[in-house]
């Protein structure tokens, strides 16, 4: 593991201590869960995709080849929707 350093306010600090002992947990665990769920946002978010050079053909090849099957997706959207009885 490694060592991050936040600086904040006295308030901001109260409101993650509130958060751990609610969740009954470390204030460590409470900024690195919520880090984690911000940085994994961002990144799902992101709408520009670079593709380094030297993987260019690999990516093309993955993107020209033929749809394959997967039975459980194929299982998954037959199946009704769970909202209905």
């Amino acid at each position: 593991m490694s060592i991050l350093s936040v600086r904040m306010s006295e308030a901001e600090r109260g409101l993650l201590e509130d958060a751990a002992q609610g969740a009954r947990t470390s204030l460590s665990d409470v900024v690195r869960r919520s880090v984690l769920e911000a940085a994994e946002l961002a990144v799902m978010t992101r709408h520009e995709v670079t593709i380094p050079p030297e993987g260019w053909a690999e990516f093309e090849a993955f993107a020209k080849a033929p749809a394959r099957r997967v039975p459980a997706l194929a299982e998954l959207a037959a199946a009704p929707p769970t909202w209905e009885p």
